[in-house]
């Protein structure tokens, strides 16, 4: 019997070598093509749930401050408080229960700011012998000296500045609140000390909360949501809101619904008679590149830059609660 041979392959051939190399090519580019397509896609989702995401975290924010704004406990409004504070401080429009500016802040931007008291536990717990007294509060109240604050029931109030440290030097289980007149170590000062009435273990204290929003630039140099309370320094609180509309809604015939909507400083526009305040949000992708092609949107008087960042615009509608007529039954 013949003898078989067996050979064995001793390499490729150019025409197999390049046949080999290129379907590596395809399957390479393929596997990159995917790789890009998914991190795109990826940042795609990213940006949009941080867009949903920033724009329910200001439009919160702002809903929270309009709907308590005027907001004064069961005393239901300012008619009946005293301002014992001396003249020329923040506290002055206290009794101012919204304004607002068209156009002037970052991307022709409104800003808006309320007033109203910031509810708490704190109540008189004594008695005072007169309106000069000192006032007995719950005991462990925070309050602090040099603090603003407001003391009412339901049938009047008095703003008045604390001049001593609350939890000291007072009554056993009792913090004690002085409001002398004189010089402070900070704030306006108290220009009467004796209150309009005195104030039974019905009355809380309340302390008053200015709020203002506005946009402005970040450190980075992005667009975002600023808030400043009770005049203090502005804090940044959600980025990539690019601009802010709003429009003030008047119940001129007092039926509980607005009449109509304008900007701030329009001519006609009584703030006293809003009762609803319309919020427009431009919220945008902090990184650009995300959409397919360039685009701008347009929010009022603001057209955004022809870039291919992602925006959204949200719109909300919120109600100046306290400044409801609830009829009587």
């Amino acid at each position: 019997m013949m003898p078989t041979l067996q050979t064995t392959q001793r390499g490729l051939s150019l025409i197999e070598l390049m046949i080999a190399v290129v379907l590596g090519i395809f399957i390479t580019g393929g596997m990159i093509q995917l790789f890009v397509n998914s991190k795109q896609s990826y940042r795609i989702q990213e940006n949009l749930s941080r867009v949903q995401e920033n724009g329910r975290f200001a439009m919160g924010f702002i809903t929270r401050d309009i709907r308590l704004a005027g907001y004064y406990g069961c005393l239901g409004g300012t008619t009946n408080i005293e301002n014992n504070l001396n003249p020329g401080s923040s506290y002055d429009n206290y009794a101012v229960t919204i304004t607002g500016t068209n156009g002037d802040g970052l991307n022709s931007s409104d800003s808006i700011s309320t007033n109203g008291m910031a509810a708490s536990s704190i109540y008189v717990v004594d008695t005072p012998a007169n309106t000069s007294a000192n006032l007995k509060v719950t005991d462990n109240s925070g309050l602090l000296q040099n603090e603003v604050v407001m003391v009412l029931d339901c049938t009047a109030g008095d703003l008045f500045q604390i001049t001593n440290d609350p939890g000291t030097g007072g009554a056993i289980n009792k913090d004690e609140v002085i409001h002398n007149t004189g010089n402070v170590a900070a704030g306006p000062g108290n220009l009467d000390k004796p209150f309009q009435k005195i104030y039974g273990t019905d009355a809380q204290i309340y302390r008053p909360r200015n709020v203002q929003y506005f946009i402005a630039a970040n450190p980075a140099g992005e667009p975002a949501l600023f808030q400043s309370v009770n005049g203090g320094a502005a804090q940044e609180l959600v980025e990539g809101i690019e601009s802010m509309q709003i429009l003030y809604g008047a119940d001129t015939n007092g039926d509980n619904t607005a009449n109509y909507y304008v900007p701030a400083a329009t001519g006609g526009l009584d703030m006293e008679e809003v009762i609803s305040v319309r919020v427009s949000l431009l919220v945008s992708t902090l990184e650009d590149n995300i959409a397919t092609q360039s685009a701008s949107t347009t929010l009022t008087s603001h057209t955004s830059a022809n870039d291919r960042r992602i925006r959204r615009i949200y719109t909300s509608t919120i109600a100046i609660r306290n400044r409801l007529v609830v009829p009587l039954p």
